[in-house]
């Protein structure tokens, strides 16, 4: 039987945010402002990363350094497959504490060829043809972009700039993550189409030069036209959660870490 299949679209999904905060979390080292002394839990934001539960599999997108916190938290023990938009340290530095979850097979950790050479040369100990015990055992599975499978499941990669750094967005069924960009290439928006689940980058209030701001995310959404569409990788600046959530359009949403949706 080939690859594509044993493919499937995504009929319904789980969607649980590990982590919705910017590369320095929420609150921000050394910081008193506001935001980062809010007591509100829904103000305490790890490194952004989702969890996609569907088909009886568990896929991860994107692997920060809060990753070990954020799984405890979850209570997840397998994973089949990990997705990275690309190599920024707050989307891959927990791929060591991915160990308890490919101890019997290697885990496939699907992303661009630019960010597999990267992640080769970082954690080398891991693609030695003799590695130590213990050491993540990972398969690294380069993709273009084009639909691919992982862990049986069909994506779709998207495009998208951030700043002049290429990255992937990914969809699958009616749900695409977007994070970290500022400029999708007009060529990409027919591959957001009919979308029920949006998750996309709205850094904060101002402009930013490799981020949407929330202007820029709202202008994104209007044009994309989803369901509901809600916001990750949200910064200090972006504003107390009570005081935010009540300026959004109907169909968009603050999410907070460790809140579930369903797709």
């Amino acid at each position: 039987m080939n690859r594509e299949s044993c493919t499937v679209w995504v009929y319904f999904m789980k969607i649980r945010f590990l982590g919705t905060g910017t590369s320095t979390g929420v609150p921000e080292i050394g910081c008193k402002c506001e935001v980062c002394s809010s007591s509100d839990f829904r103000d305490k934001r790890l490194r952004s990363s989702v969890l996609l539960r569907t088909e009886g599999k568990n896929i991860l997108l994107d692997c920060g350094p809060d990753f070990r916190q954020q799984v405890l938290t979850a209570g997840t023990d397998t994973l089949d497959a990990l997705l990275l938009t690309h190599e920024h340290y707050d989307h891959v530095g927990g791929i060591d504490d991915l160990r308890p979850f490919c101890k019997c097979n290697k885990l496939p950790v699907y992303a661009e060829t630019s960010t597999v050479q990267k992640l080769r040369e970082r954690m080398p100990y891991c693609f030695v043809d003799v590695s130590y015990p213990g050491v993540p055992q990972l398969e690294l599975v380069g993709i273009e972009n084009k639909p691919f499978a992982a862990a049986g499941i069909l994506f779709v990669p998207i495009r998208l700039m951030h700043y002049k750094l290429p990255v992937f967005g990914y969809r699958t069924g009616n749900f695409a993550y977007l994070t970290d960009f500022k400029i999708i290439p007009e060529g990409e928006y027919d591959k957001l189409q009919n979308l029920d689940v949006l998750i996309i980058d709205a850094l904060r209030k101002k402009e930013h030069i490799s981020h949407e701001n929330i202007n820029q995310a709202l202008a994104q959404i209007e044009r994309i036209r989803p369901k509901r569409a809600y916001f990750i990788h949200m910064s200090h600046h972006f504003g107390l959660h009570r005081e935010m959530e009540h300026l959004l359009p109907d169909n968009v949403f603050l999410p907070y870490d460790g809140l579930e949706i369903e797709c």
